[in-house]
């Protein structure tokens, strides 16, 4: 027991009441749990990599003993979903990169760079520690110290075994002026929605990581009612952001497949007065696809 509170006393602030509160409920989870606690515990000390991420940076043993990532996640669903991603990017990544992806104390792994009427206009790979309930990792769409866009996700095995990638949420932007800017942007970039960019540069980082399936958290397999208003009604509809960017549902109705690689209109399918805009847009996603690559070539084993 006092290894769970030791363990706690790292994760929350014992400073705030609320945070002593979650802490004693952290302890009670985990001991109800006690083998299977013990051995994630162990599995992360076993390798030294491993166990300096985690004693940086515990914050994985916290999301084990809650009901996170997608609907219905058992405790050993969610032990194992950890280790596949903790595993995955051991292998794939350098080990000082893997760290920095580990870790909600270290700085961003830069994917993609431009500028944006005199502010640096970015995307970034980052453990978000405001954003632990969906998923082990994100990608943010940054202008300036704001957010645009965020996706949170992991790697884990599909039914087949295959490693692939997992999207457990998206977030927009949270700014004033947000519709006024995500509005300038999209024009900046030809016509192509924001939310639609990010989700091409996730689909570009999994790429580059040899990844060759994605998936992604339904309306219903969310893992929580928080994406609902009051009335019930939907703040973001993910089923029909998934289905727009090529994706279908699974037989499991928590999840989508989504294309690899978003799908592209034949130039002959474009009317002909857009067809410049749209060789425009290509181009930029082409070069942003390109920089996205070479940036992963610098942190892959």
């Amino acid at each position: 027991m006092q290894e769970f509170i030791d363990l706690g006393k790292k994760i929350y602030d014992m400073k705030n009441p609320r945070e002593r509160h979650r802490m004693v409920v952290f302890v009670a989870r985990a001991l109800l749990h006690r083998s299977a606690m013990k051995k994630l515990m162990e599995w992360f000390r076993e390798e030294p990599l491993r166990r300096q991420a985690i004693e940086e940076s515990p914050f994985p043993l916290e999301q084990v003993t809650r009901s996170f990532f997608y609907r219905g996640s058992t405790f050993a669903e969610r032990a194992e979903l950890i280790k596949a991603h903790v595993a995955f990017l051991q292998r794939t990544l350098k080990p000082e990169a893997f760290l920095t992806l580990s870790s909600v104390y270290r700085d961003a792994c830069e994917v993609w760079r431009s500028e944006y009427e005199g502010e640096t206009w970015n995307a970034i790979l980052k453990t978000e520690p405001g954003q632990r309930k969906e998923g082990l990792l994100s990608l943010e769409m940054n202008l300036g110290k704001e957010h645009l866009y965020q996706m949170m996700f992991w790697i884990a095995p599909n039914e087949q075994g295959e490693a692939s990638l997992w999207i457990g949420a998206m977030q927009g932007p949270n700014m004033q002026d947000a519709r006024e800017v995500i509005k300038k942007i999209t024009k900046q970039c030809f016509g192509y929605r924001t939310k639609n960019l990010i989700l091409y540069m996730l689909q570009a980082v999994a790429r580059a990581w040899g990844i060759r399936r994605i998936y992604a958290v339904s309306n219903f397999g969310y893992y929580a009612n928080n994406h609902m208003r009051s009335n019930r009604k939907l703040k973001t509809n993910f089923g029909d952001f998934w289905a727009e960017a090529g994706g279908h549902p699974l037989e499991d109705a928590r999840f989508y497949e989504l294309p690899l690689v978003e799908p592209r209109k034949s130039m002959e399918e474009v009317k002909t007065h857009k067809r410049n805009l749209y060789r425009k847009r290509f181009a930029m996603l082409d070069s942003m696809d390109e920089e996205i690559g070479r940036n992963m070539q610098r942190i892959l084993q």
